[in-house]
C-alpha cells in the first residue's frame, strides 16, 4: 500500500511540475506579446474593418474594454505560439504508460488534431470572414453606418473559431471511432447523406444566419469526412504480413501423415540404391 502511495504520489509531482512549465511557457509568450497587443487586435479585426465604409471604425462601449479586449486577444495568440510545448509536456506526461502500439497511434492523433485545428482557425480567418463580412455589408440598408462594438466582435469570432477548429477534427473523430470498432468503413460510406443532411444542420446551428458561413462550414465538413474515411480506411487496411498469415491454412494431421509416408519411402529407395 505504501508503494502504490508514493507511486501515486510521484505521478501527483510529476504532474504539477509539467503544467508548472506549460503555464510558464505561456506566461512568457503572453508577456514577450503584451506590448504588441494592440496590432495584434487590429490584425483580428482587419477583415471587418476592410468592409466597413471609410473613415468607419469600430467601437467600445465598456470603460475598460479597450484594454481587456486585446489583452484576450494577445492571451488567445500567445496559447496558440505555446501549443506545441504545451502538447509536449501532456505527451511526456502520458507517454510512459502507454505501450508501443498506443505511442504509435496516439503521437500522430495528438500532433494532427492539433493541426487541423489551427487549419480550421486559418480558413475561418483567411476565407470565411470576408465573405461573411462582405455579404452582410452588401445585405445592410444603405441608411444605416454598422460601427461593430470590439468586444461582440470577439466574442462572434471566438465562437468561428471554435466551430471550424472543431469542424476540422472529422477526420480525427472518424478514424477514433474505426480504430476503436465503434463502426467500420462501409457503414460509414452507406451513411454519407445523413452526414450531409447533419452538416448542413450544424452549421445552420452553430453559424450567423447568413448562406455563406453556413454553406463554407457545412461542404468542409463533408469534404473532411471523406478524408477520414479515406484514411480510416489506409489505417485498417492489413499488411502483406497479415494478409499471408491470414491466407496460410495449417496441414491437417492426415496430410501431415502422407508426407510423412512419402519421405520414409524415398530414405527406403535412397538405402536400396
Amino acid at each position: 500500500m505504501t508503494e502504490q502511495q508514493e507511486t501515486f504520489i510521484a505521478h501527483l509531482i510529476e504532474l504539477r511540475d509539467r503544467l508548472i512549465r506549460a503555464l510558464l511557457a505561456l506566461v512568457i509568450v503572453f508577456v514577450c506579446l503584451m506590448p504588441w497587443a494592440g496590432d495584434i487586435y487590429d490584425i483580428l479585426a482587419k477583415p471587418m474593418m476592410d468592409t466597413l465604409p471609410a473613415g468607419t471604425n469600430m467601437i467600445a462601449t465598456g470603460v475598460v474594454t479597450p484594454f481587456f479586449v486585446p489583452v484576450k486577444v494577445t492571451m488567445m495568440v500567445a496559447f496558440v505560439f505555446a501549443l506545441p510545448w504545451v502538447l509536449y509536456q501532456a505527451w511526456a506526461f502520458i507517454a510512459p504508460g502507454l505501450y508501443a502500439h498506443e505511442k504509435r497511434l496516439a503521437l500522430p492523433l495528438v500532433l494532427g488534431s492539433t493541426l487541423l485545428f489551427l487549419i480550421g482557425m486559418a480558413f475561418c480567418y483567411f476565407f470565411v470572414f470576408g465573405m461573411v463580412f462582405k455579404f452582410i455589408a452588401e445585405f445592410a440598408p444603405k441608411s444605416i453606418v454598422p460601427a461593430p462594438d470590439i468586444e461582440q466582435y470577439l466574442s462572434f469570432v471566438m465562437s468561428m473559431f471554435i466551430a471550424f477548429g472543431i469542424t476540422f477534427e472529422v477526420p480525427v473523430a472518424v478514424i477514433l471511432m474505426v480504430k476503436a470498432g465503434l463502426v467500420d468503413v462501409a457503414k460509414l460510406r452507406e451513411a454519407r447523406p445523413y452526414v450531409i443532411v447533419g452538416a448542413f444542420v450544424i452549421a445552420a446551428v452553430v453559424t450567423p444566419p447568413d448562406v455563406v458561413s453556413q454553406f463554407m462550414l457545412a461542404v468542409p465538413m463533408c469534404l473532411l469526412y471523406e478524408l477520414g474515411i479515406i484514411l480510416a480506411n489506409m489505417m485498417s487496411r492489413p499488411s502483406p504480413q497479415q494478409e499471408a498469415a491470414a491466407d496460410y491454412v495449417p496441414p491437417s494431421l492426415e496430410d501431415m501423415d502422407k508426407e510423412l509416408d512419402r519421405i520414409e519411402a524415398d530414405e527406403k529407395r535412397g538405402g536400396q540404391g
